[in-house]
C-alpha cells in the first residue's frame, strides 16, 4: 500500500458497500477482492454481525473502503438492529455491490430499488455459480435496469478480476477525482496563513484531520503555507513581504481572527471550506439564518462525524451551545449525536448543526443535508454557525461570491419577514 493511500482518511476514499442476504458469500467475496482474510467466513448464516471495513488501494481507482455488511434478511430483535446498521451504510455508499447465491428474492429487489432511488451505481454479483447458474433472462433484465452483472466463485477467485474491472468503471467521477479543498482560492506562489489553535481535543503530537488535509491541498497547489497559533496571526501577516491571499482559521477562534485580519485579506474557516467540499455550502449558509427565528426552549441537534472523547470547552457541547444561547437570549434544548447515529426523524428540531465532516465522505454528508431538506429542517455547520453568531458570516463567505450573493438576498428577505 502506498504512503498516499495509507494516509487517506475514510472521508477521501471511494466507499464500496457489499450487501445481500445471509450466507450468500459476501465475506468470502470481500476476502477474494482484497486477497486477505479480512472477514470471518462460516457456513453458519449471520456470521457477520457488524459492518466490516477494509481500506485498500484499487488501482487505477485509488484509495477505497470496502464495507461488508450484515445480511439484510436477518431476523429477530438483534437481527433488526444489524439490518438497521446495514441500511445506514447506504448513506455513504458510492458503489453498491448486491451479492446473491443464484436466487433472486424480494431482498435483492429492495436493495436494487434502494440503490436506484439514491442514484448509487449498482453491481449485482451472482456468487457460487459453480453450484447454481443464474437465469440468463434475469441477468439481462437486471442490466436493463442499469446494474452490471458479474458471475463469481469467491472461494476459487473465479470472476474476481471481472468484478474489480466493474468496480473501477462504476465509481462516480466526483468520488474518484482529486478533491480540491482550497487551492483554487490561493494561486501558485501566493500565501495562505492557517490559524491552528492547539486545543485539548487534538491528540498529543497531532492536529485535526481537516487541518492536515488543507495543508496537503495547499502543497499540491504549490502555494506558500504559513501555519501559526492564533497568538501569532498578526506576526504572520505583518512579516509577509506580500500580504497573504487568504487566512483560514479554526472556527473556535474565528472572531479573534476576524479582528486581526485586515479587510482586504480574504478570511474563512476550515469548517466553511469543508461545507463546500463535503456538503452544500449554499444550503448550510442559508441554514444559518435559522438563528434569527430561534426561541428559548427550541430543540437543536448537534451532529459530529467522529467519536472523540469530549473535553472541557468542547466546541460542540460547550462553546456552540453557549454562543447560541447568548444570541437567542435564553436556554435551548440540545441533543448531540456522533458517528453514524444520525436520527432518521429530525422534524422536531428547529436547527441541525453539523461538524465539518472531515471523517465522512461527501455522499454521506449530502445524504444528511437532503434528509433535513425533505423534513424542512435547516442545517448548517460549525464554522458557518460560529461566524453567524459573531456577525462575521458575510466575511467568511467572501471567498465564495456566488454563495455570498445568495446569502445576502435570503438575509434581506428574512429581515422583511421578521419585520412583518
Amino acid at each position: 500500500m502506498s504512503e498516499q493511500t495509507r494516509g487517506a482518511s475514510k472521508g477521501f476514499r471511494v466507499h464500496i458497500g457489499i450487501f445481500g442476504r445471509r450466507n450468500v458469500g459476501k465475506s468470502s467475496l470481500l476476502n477474494a477482492i482484497t486477497r486477505q482474510q479480512v472477514a470471518i467466513v462460516s457456513d453458519i448464516a449471520g456470521t457477520t454481525t457488524d459492518p466490516v471495513e477494509k481500506p485498500m488501494e484499487l488501482l487505477p481507482l485509488g484509495p477505497v473502503l470496502f464495507v461488508d455488511t450484515a445480511g439484510v434478511d436477518d431476523v429477530g430483535a438483534l437481527g433488526g438492529m444489524r439490518v438497521a446498521k446495514t441500511r445506514k451504510i447506504l448513506a455513504r455508499t458510492d458503489v453498491g455491490v448486491v451479492v446473491t447465491d443464484g436466487a433472486w428474492t424480494q431482498f435483492e429487489e429492495e436493495l436494487i430499488a434502494e440503490l436506484n432511488s439514491r442514484d448509487i451505481p449498482a453491481i449485482v454479483v451472482f456468487n457460487k455459480v459453480d453450484a447454481a447458474i443464474p437465469d440468463v433472462d434475469l441477468e439481462v433484465e437486471i442490466e436493463q435496469r442499469g446494474a452490471r452483472v458479474i458471475r463469481t466463485v469467491a472461494t476459487t477467485g473465479q470472476g474476481i478480476g471481472d468484478l474489480r474491472v466493474a468496480l473501477i468503471a462504476a465509481a462516480p467521477r466526483e468520488a474518484v477525482d482529486q478533491q480540491v479543498i482550497l487551492r483554487d482560492l490561493v494561486g501558485e506562489g501566493e500565501t495562505c496563513v492557517m490559524v491552528v489553535p492547539i486545543d485539548k481535543e487534538a491528540p498529543k503530537g497531532r492536529v485535526k484531520m481537516l487541518q492536515v488535509q488543507c495543508l496537503r491541498d495547499l502543497l499540491d497547489g504549490d502555494t506558500i503555507s504559513v501555519v501559526v497559533k492564533e497568538s501569532k496571526l498578526l506576526d504572520a501577516i505583518e512579516n509577509q513581504h506580500t500580504p497573504p491571499k487568504l487566512v483560514v482559521t479554526d472556527a473556535a477562534v474565528f472572531d479573534l481572527a476576524a479582528r486581526i485580519t485586515p479587510p482586504e485579506i480574504l478570511l474563512t474557516s476550515f469548517s466553511v471550506l469543508f461545507s463546500r467540499l463535503k456538503g452544500d455550502l449554499h444550503e448550510q449558509a442559508l441554514g444559518a439564518l435559522a438563528i434569527r427565528t430561534l426561541k428559548p426552549g427550541d430543540e437543536v441537534l448537534i451532529a459530529e462525524s467522529c467519536t472523540h472523547h469530549p473535553v472541557e470547552d468542547d466546541i460542540g457541547r460547550v462553546k456552540i451551545p453557549h454562543w447560541l444561547q447568548q444570541h437567542v437570549g435564553g436556554d435551548l434544548k440540545f441533543t448531540t449525536v456522533q458517528g453514524s447515529d444520525f436520527p432518521e426523524d429530525v422534524s422536531r428540531y428547529k436547527l441541525v448543526i453539523h461538524c465539518g465532516g472531515c471523517m465522512m465522505n461527501r455522499r454521506q454528508m449530502l445524504d444528511r443535508v437532503a434528509q433535513c431538506r425533505r423534513q424542512n429542517v435547516p442545517i448548517t455547520n460549525y464554522g458557518v454557525l460560529i461566524a453567524a453568531v459573531h456577525g462575521q458570516l458575510e466575511r467568511a463567505l467572501e471567498p465564495f461570491p456566488e454563495v455570498l450573493a445568495e446569502y445576502r438576498t435570503a438575509a434581506e428577505q428574512s429581515d422583511v419577514e421578521v419585520c412583518a
